[in-house]
């Protein structure tokens, strides 16, 4: 039975009301494949013709199925597509038994459907390094593709959870063209964050038509502004995986040049990485890291990351210690430029140091009562260009330590 834990005091309320998509199908199920007594299977069937982009990991031990997404994701075919997950094993070192289970359960989600294998993209999350049973992912297909339905979507954000608090869902409705084109997504996600090109999981679905080429240059783009934007712990996992489909039900073509659906797809993205910072392991309080001035847009980013990856830096915030000192010590490490005597930092909008040194105007009181608030913005602003990054993240508590101690257990 997989344990229970405290749901994230930054959660939304309730699950979004998501649209229901023209074109995509979902199912879930419990098949066990490691805890028992919770849904851990989803099944999303895809209309013909829909059009697939993705990103994922860099990691150099990435798991099976993602390289199979990987050598997928740029064939083009008009017939359908499905997308099958489970949670509770990555499938990730696993050697030849792991590109034979991603086989097993894409030959076999390929013949339930009457769709090509070329067509069926998977993911698993979950435990590292121990054997699939793909066998129970199997001999559940038949119940899967009986129970598929257009108001699936929540079902499926459950299934594919692991240490996450909440189902995690977004959308966005626009007018293109006098005519309604919709956006839903899920994502899982809440420890092994520090995206790296993609981010944990996440499936967005999409009834506009759009070229495949146009949909993955659109998403390769936001995604470097979004969930590579957002760490929790510094972990980039095995598993990452993006996919978007674009399923054309709404018959609206969209281009490259789709400023309104761009901002859109864009505005569904952030909201789920902002999920998933909020439901990372033990927050408490969610950080917004603002980063200008710097020579570059890049060396914003490498800043900001600096700072939501220090270890110092969160335990500070979880403790509600406004220790302006720690955000200095993670710009000065973080190996883009930086002077200290053009270096400026606030929490929230109080002003805390200037000009290589603490500002005269500054009180301990003002930097820590900013600190009690359940979010957090720190800014800084290096005195040296134009670049600028936003960067999100959350603190560091005891109960990262406790959930990640037994978590095989």
């Amino acid at each position: 039975m997989a344990k229970t834990l405290a749901v994230s005091p930054l959660a939304p309320a309730t699950f979004p009301e998501l649209p229901a998509i023209g074109g995509v199908e979902f199912a879930s199920v419990e098949a066990g494949v490691r805890y028992a007594g919770r849904t851990d299977v989803m099944l999303a069937r895809l209309a013909p013709g829909t059009a697939m982009a993705g990103v994922f990991t860099r990691s150099a031990t990435r798991s099976a199925a993602v390289l199979d997404c990987q050598e997928k994701i740029a064939f083009q075919s008009a017939e359908g597509a499905a997308i099958i997950v489970n949670s509770g094993n990555s499938n990730a070192f696993t050697g030849r038994n792991g590109v034979e289970s991603v086989k097993a359960v894409t030959n076999a989600v390929a013949q339930t459907l009457s769709l090509p294998e070329s067509r069926i993209f998977s993911s698993s999350t979950g435990v590292i390094g121990e054997p699939l049973k793909h066998d129970r992912i199997t001999a559940k297909l038949s119940e899967l593709n009986d129970k598929l339905s257009p108001d699936g979507i929540e079902d499926a954000a459950r299934a594919i959870m692991t240490t996450d608090t909440f189902a995690k869902g977004a959308s966005a409705t626009l007018m293109f063209e006098g005519q309604e084109v919709r956006i839903a997504g899920i994502a899982k996600g809440s420890g092994m964050i520090a995206p790296d090109m993609a981010t944990m999981l996440v499936y967005i679905f999409t009834d506009a038509a759009i070229d495949r080429e146009h949909l993955q240059q659109m998403v390769s783009a936001l995604n470097e502004k979004t969930f590579n934007c957002i760490t929790v712990d510094s972990d980039t996992s095995t598993s990452d995986t993006l996919l978007v489909a674009a399923t054309g039900a709404s018959g609206v073509r969209v281009t490259d040049h789709s400023v309104g659906f761009m901002e859109a797809l864009r505005g569904v993205m952030l909201d789920l990485a902002h999920q998933v910072v909020r439901d990372g392991e033990g927050a408490t309080k969610f950080v917004t890291i603002s980063v200008t001035g710097a020579s570059s847009d890049n060396d914003a980013k490498t800043h900001g990351l600096a700072i939501a990856n220090s270890p110092l830096v969160k335990t500070a915030i979880a403790g509600e210690d406004p220790n302006w000192g720690r955000i200095v010590m993670a710009i000065g490490k973080s190996g883009a430029p930086a002077d200290r005597d053009t270096l400026s930092i606030w929490f929230g909008d109080t002003l805390v140091a200037e000009k290589g040194w603490v500002s005269p105007s500054y009180r301990e009181e003002d930097g820590a009562a900013h600190m009690k608030n359940q979010e957090i913005t720190i800014h800084v602003d290096l005195g040296l260009g134009g670049g600028t990054a936003h960067v999100w993240t959350c603190d560091l508590t005891h109960g990262y330590i406790s959930i990640n101690a037994d978590y095989r257990s």
